[in-house]
């Protein structure tokens, strides 16, 4: 993965065209292993929430579950993994990329996609 298209001194890259393209720098971006389980945690709390409140009809809970899910990628980035959310460059691909993450982990399929993308040494133990 030689193009990530990162601008100097690191940050969002801009121009991406496709999915395709963010997904390998989506993952780069979440090369600590704390990251990711904040990710998974605030993820797996937001889904929660949602289908509660749908189940409840108490409403009030889905912006709580936004609110959650963001708020533990967010300390994920700029406490742990010490860089920008995408989200501010890519709202939309980074919340499937956010899904697609969570999706593979689940299915232990993460560890794979990690290599191609080249974030190396970091295991969640799911592989």
């Amino acid at each position: 993965m030689s193009d990530d298209r990162s601008p100097p001194g690191g940050g969002t890259p801009k121009g991406l065209s496709s999915f395709a393209e963010f997904w390998p720098y989506y993952l780069r971006e979440h090369t600590l292993p704390l990251t990711r389980t904040l990710h998974f945690v605030g993820t797996g709390l937001g889904i929660g929430l949602l289908i509660v409140a749908v189940i409840t009809r108490i409403w009030w809970l889905a912006p709580v579950a936004v609110v959650s899910g963001y708020l533990f990628a967010w300390i994920g980035h700029m406490a742990v993994e010490r860089n920008r959310p995408a989200t501010f460059t890519y709202p939309a691909w980074s919340l499937i990329g956010d899904l697609h993450m969570f999706a593979l982990w689940l299915r232990g399929g993460l560890e794979p996609e990690l290599r191609r993308a080249g974030v190396t040494g970091a295991t969640d133990g799911r592989a």
